[in-house]
């Protein structure tokens, strides 16, 4: 099985001025890209060679298979929230609202947490929020190419805080991205996983 870089559903520069078409070509065409060039290059004569991605992801131990298959979805998953600012659903509502008032307070003190989470993952990595097992949701935060699926958790978003998805733009002001991020999160996407 061959992985395929999968269409954005976006124009490189719809996101802008929240992420540049510049940090976009650089983010998706070459990171992301080369991430899905290196799973394609290891698997071959591997065990994971047919699985599908999120099965390595939860099958491979720690190392270079693991890294470029989880980066991989990471990313996808990461760019698959995104729409124009203009586009953009800026609220949940219905049973993800709901949830979000249950587990956090507010909807305004769930961004607020959020955003202090991924502000303040040391290094590069991801800051999620996940229904767990319980079905109560939680804002976790993972290192490098860290997913929630590695312990048994239901992504719904994640903010990739690697300097590469925002230093073009933003260089070392992580909360200017962080606070931009959320203009170009599309909410319909998040509920669509949350009922999923």
């Amino acid at each position: 099985m061959t992985h395929q870089l999968p269409s954005l559903p976006f124009k490189a520069n719809d996101l802008a001025p929240a992420i540049s078409e510049t940090t976009v070509g650089f983010h998706y065409g070459k990171h992301h890209q080369a991430y899905l060039n290196n799973l394609n290059n290891l698997i071959p004569g591997t065990p994971y060679e047919n699985m599908p991605l999120t099965e390595i992801i939860v099958k491979a131990p720690a190392g270079p298979v693991f890294n470029n298959a989880a980066q991989v979805f990471n990313h996808t998953f990461y760019f698959d929230q995104f729409k124009p600012s203009v586009e953009a659903k800026k609220r949940p509502e219905n049973e993800l609202l709901k949830a979000l008032e249950k587990h956090f307070g507010s909807f305004e003190k769930f961004i607020e947490e959020f955003s202090g989470v991924a502000a303040t993952v040391f290094g590069s990595g991801w800051a999620w929020l996940v229904v767990e097992k319980d079905r109560s949701l939680a804002i976790t935060k993972e290192s490098n190419a860290g997913c929630p699926l590695t312990h048994g958790q239901k992504p719904l978003l994640t903010c990739d805080v690697w300097e590469h998805a925002y230093y073009l733009d933003y260089q070392n002001r992580r909360p200017d991205y962080i606070k931009a991020f959320w203009a170009i999160l599309d909410w319909e996407v998040i509920e669509n996983r949350f009922v999923e």
